[in-house]
């Protein structure tokens, strides 16, 4: 059995499941991400597969025995994959019905570590302890869904929904720190990105952020491009320019 470090390039073509301990030659994936791998993909004997802890943790092999109840994997290949830097987040103030599914999921899909909703003056979104438990739980839920598709080992992590005072304080305590608004002069582009700490990118709702919102937040405002984007995408390309100046260079 092989244990060594892993870029996640072995993953390729490999279905991804989570299951939070690693230990042992012979892995048991029960439960719902088991029914999943077993009833609805349809995975069975002889198939490989990965299992991950969401932590950088990874486990290979096939498949030995499926049920409705779950899967079996023979374990003949582990690793580790080091854990991002720097840091990436998105503060994504809070959009409407299905634009937050998509945001999220592109979000985690293009690498960002973690997404901090944030119920911004203009983003309509009332605040009450039922609706922001149901909010963050299906936030979680896209996060943790997209996390497996894109085949992640450090899975994206959601946070409880934020306020702009609690916005603030993470913006101050960022390595960089910068705020999506298409009035700033500053190219995104033009930055120069740290390789450790945390880098945080604030997108604001479809109204635009508030000028007391502005005042409030420690960080430049920068823009894009020449064009406007929607509150679902533009921090998914925020995230890219970023990425592509640290990460993926």
């Amino acid at each position: 059995m092989r244990i060594e470090n892993d870029l996640g390039c072995r993953a390729m073509g490999l279905a991804v499941f989570h299951l939070p301990d690693l230990d042992g030659p012979e892995l048991v994936l029960d439960g719902a991400e088991g029914r999943h791998a077993a009833v609805v993909r349809r995975i069975g004997p002889g198939e490989r597969i990965r299992l991950t802890d969401g932590r950088g943790s990874f486990a290979e092999g096939p498949v030995t025995a499926a049920s409705k109840a779950g899967l079996t994997v023979a374990v003949d290949h582990r690793g580790q994959v080091d854990q991002p830097s720097p840091r990436l987040i998105v503060v994504q103030a809070l959009p409407k019905g299905e634009r937050a599914e998509l945001a999220v999921e592109m979000l985690t899909e293009v690498g960002v570590d973690l997404v901090v909703p944030w119920n911004a003056e203009r983003s309509q979104f009332r605040a009450n302890p039922e609706r922001v438990a149901k909010t963050l739980t299906k936030w979680q839920a896209w996060a943790f869904e997209a996390s497996k598709q894109s085949r992640r080992s450090w899975f994206c992590e959601v946070a409880p929904i934020a306020s702009t005072a609690e916005v603030s304080k993470l913006l101050a305590d960022a390595a960089l720190a910068v705020v999506l608004h298409e009035e700033a002069t500053v190219p995104l582009a033009s930055l120069t990105v740290p390789a450790e700490g945390d880098v945080v990118i604030v997108v604001g709702p479809e109204g635009g952020i508030a000028p007391a919102e502005l005042d409030a937040f420690t960080a430049e405002p920068v823009r894009l491009g020449d064009t406007v984007l929607r509150t679902s995408t533009a921090g998914v390309a925020a995230a890219a320019v970023l990425l592509g100046r640290s990460r993926w260079s």
